[in-house]
């Protein structure tokens, strides 16, 4: 019966189950069974199979809500860019998908903010399976889980106290419009054709693969014929595959429909910088730099000073695997580590990249080795435990997430 369940799950909603593992399927069975006062799981079927709303309910049960504002925020510095060189004379319209407790969709609505635009210039479409998280994206109250990251001046640029939390001010939930559905359901558009950008991320990695080609099909007709499309590291491999081509920024994993366009220089916000700081270095050891020139006698001779070095080889790594390289990628990056030496970011990006290529057991290496040098790191956290939820291990991924949850507050963010 619980296979019959799971199959129910998947017609629905496409959720393979996986992807979150029987065990969180027959937990949240055992949860509305008892939330119903049914003690017979053929009882529970029939009220299952009859009822929409149990399925709802159900569907609420099992959906995984793991977000915050700016998550992964050179995202958010893409499609303002992208918002900007598109130059539409019509509204820019936005779909976050899922949108999870609506951390996303207010984030790009602050992102087209700092990048200029006003308010009747673009508008946001939200969508997710959940209707308790589309509750709570409506409520709009947010705490301190919602908040991480060394990045937050936003918060005193868009947000007011409230009961419970802080709420995003007005001019932010006007631009935002939320809705219960998912990808696979026609009714779920608003009468929208096309979106000239779309946040699909870390969606896909709860289908299998056949559900993942027809996903990617709806997300291609919903995608305007420049339009931008966002996706989860994992994931990044896919967009290619149905004919999407990179926009080739570092760590956004964000494909076209068509090529990049090409600008004289990027929007620079103080919301969403563009380059990431200048990595810190172990100054026990000495440096060497990773370009280096190589004379007739076999010396090597460094070319640019260490730290300046330093950056733009990490800036490189992420350049090569948003431009969907991702095996050269993985070679810059082992010669990085070479050149430099072991370090918490190198180790971050290198597990990105094996995350991009499917090779999944050497990602996880990275990740940990990521977390040996920074056991904070808030990034590789969440991506590892993306990796051992995909794989079937729940009970590493549920205490990965038990870290991260004790690294927010002891670090009061």
């Amino acid at each position: 019966m619980t296979g019959a369940i799971e199959k129910l799950l998947t017609e629905a909603i496409g959720l393979d189950s996986a992807s979150v593992g029987p065990t969180v399927v027959r937990q949240a069975v055992r949860d509305r069974m008892a939330a119903c006062r049914i003690t017979n799981l053929q009882a529970y079927w029939e009220q299952l199979t009859g009822s929409q709303q149990e399925l709802q309910e159900l569907i609420n049960a099992v959906v995984v809500s793991e977000t915050w504002f700016f998550r992964d925020r050179e995202a958010f510095t893409m499609l303002a860019r992208h918002a900007r060189v598109s130059k539409r004379p019509q509204p820019i319209k936005v779909l976050s998908l899922p949108c999870s407790t609506g951390e996303e969709a207010y984030s790009v609505a602050m992102a087209m903010f700092d990048a200029g635009f006003e308010a009747h210039e673009f508008n946001i479409d939200a969508v997710d399976v959940s209707s308790r998280n589309v509750a709570v994206a409506e409520r709009a109250v947010y705490g301190r889980n919602s908040f991480r990251g060394s990045y937050l001046e936003f918060k005193d640029r868009y947000f007011e106290a409230a009961e419970g939390g802080l709420r995003p001010h007005a001019a932010v939930l006007k631009q935002v419009r939320f809705r219960v559905g998912n990808l696979f359901d026609p009714r779920a558009w608003f009468g929208h054709e096309v979106y000239d950008i779309l946040l699909c991320r870390n969606l896909l990695i709860y289908f299998n693969r056949e559900l993942q080609d027809r996903a990617l099909i709806c997300l291609k007709d919903l995608l305007a014929k420049d339009g931008l499309l966002l996706v989860g590291p994992a994931e990044a491999s896919l967009p290619r595959l149905h004919g999407l081509v990179s926009a080739e920024w570092p760590l956004a994993f964000a494909f076209l429909k068509s090529e990049p366009v090409k600008t004289a220089a990027p929007i620079v916000s103080a919301a969403v910088p563009v380059r990431p700081p200048t990595p810190k270095v172990n100054k026990a050891k000495p440096v060497v730099p990773p370009r280096l020139a190589i004379g007739r006698e076999g010396r090597v001779r460094a070319t640019a000073k260490p730290l300046d070095q330093l950056a733009e080889s990490l800036i490189a790594v992420e350049r090569i695997a948003n431009a969907g390289r991702v095996k050269e990628a993985q070679e810059v990056a082992l010669a990085h580590l070479k050149a430099f030496g072991p370090s918490a970011e190198i180790f971050y990006l290198l597990g990105l990249v094996q995350d991009a290529d499917g090779a999944a057991p050497e990602a996880a290496q990275s990740y940990r080795k990521a977390l040996y040098f920074a056991p904070n790191h808030r990034e590789a956290l969440v991506h590892l435990a993306l990796l051992l939820r995909k794989q079937g291990d729940h009970s590493g991924a549920e205490a990965l997430a038990g870290r991260l949850d004790r690294a927010h507050k002891r670090s009061g963010t």
